[in-house]
């Protein structure tokens, strides 16, 4: 996802269900993290979702700013 008025965080369920905002704490760490460059948000939810059917776990989303001199 590309920086813009729309880089929240979300949280993608194993079912889709999309929820935005803050998420609750939790007291394990699952581990592990997939970076895909997206042109948009609905992009990025999309390929959350699948990735939360696949795996059976919610999946978090988050903007970064890419670097491109890096």
């Amino acid at each position: 996802m590309h920086a813009g008025k729309q880089g929240r965080e979300a949280l993608v369920a194993g079912d889709g269900t999309v929820t935005d905002g803050t998420h609750p704490e939790t007291k394990r760490l699952d581990g592990g993290f997939t970076i895909l460059n997206l042109p948009s948000r609905e992009a990025a939810l999309e390929w959350a979702r699948k990735i939360a059917a696949s795996c059976r776990c919610p999946q978090e989303v988050r903007e970064f700013q890419y670097d491109p001199l890096s």
